[in-house]
């Protein structure tokens, strides 16, 4: 019996639609496939990426100034005092104790931030150079180093005793109780501590 023109249809549309599965299904494997792919060479590229201490050894990265713990660039520069802080003290004391707000008034902030990358990526530093002429440049780049210290030089352990030792009624008691906690001190944050209230002063 000849099919009905309904049912001829019917089945066409069928056809359709079960090609239209078998292009969606084959486009989904191909979508899975290159999924897998992409993560795949994603985890080898993670895998295989080297570490920051490697990529430090082989000299591709330097380590920072600005941002450091005092104890990790005071070990790196062999030194108690880090040196762009000494640095600094020394260009003040030289040039700029005759200039009123000393540490007061803001140096240029572009300025400021031009000498922390110079200084960050171990270029050699001379603050005599007329790119740092202005005095307040140099106090406001020093005042950036400590605020950007991960700990402060009167380290967080220490704090709560410093508080009593400030609250003591007594002065002689108060100054000697305050000697024996900087006696106690890490030496970087002692001597720097020392170097900063000399020049202060």
């Amino acid at each position: 019996m000849p099919e009905s023109p309904d049912t001829e249809k019917h089945d066409k549309e069928k056809e359709q639609r079960n090609s239209k599965k078998g292009r969606d299904i084959k486009k989904s494997v191909s979508m899975d496939n290159a999924e897998q792919k992409k993560k795949t060479k994603l985890m080898k590229l993670l895998t295989g990426r080297p570490t920051l201490q490697a990529v430090k050894d082989k000299g591709y990265i330097k380590d920072q100034v600005f941002g450091s713990s005092l104890s990790s660039l005071c070990q790196r520069e062999n030194s108690t005092v880090p040196h762009f802080v000494s640095m600094c003290i020394e260009q003040v004391e030289k040039n700029g104790l005759g200039v009123d707000g000393l540490y007061r008034v803001s140096g240029n902030l572009a300025i400021i931030q031009k000498l922390r990358f110079a200084v960050n990526h171990d270029e050699k530093v001379d603050l005599e150079d007329s790119k740092w002429e202005d005095i307040h440049v140099t106090t406001g780049a020093l005042k950036m180093f400590f605020r950007e210290l991960p700990e402060p030089l009167f380290p967080y352990a220490f704090f709560n005793n410093f508080i009593t030792a400030i609250k003591m009624p007594d002065y002689k008691q108060k100054v000697q109780a305050v000697k024996d906690l900087m006696k106690q001190l890490p030496r970087p944050n002692h001597d720097t501590i020392q170097a900063l209230f000399k020049h202060l002063k």
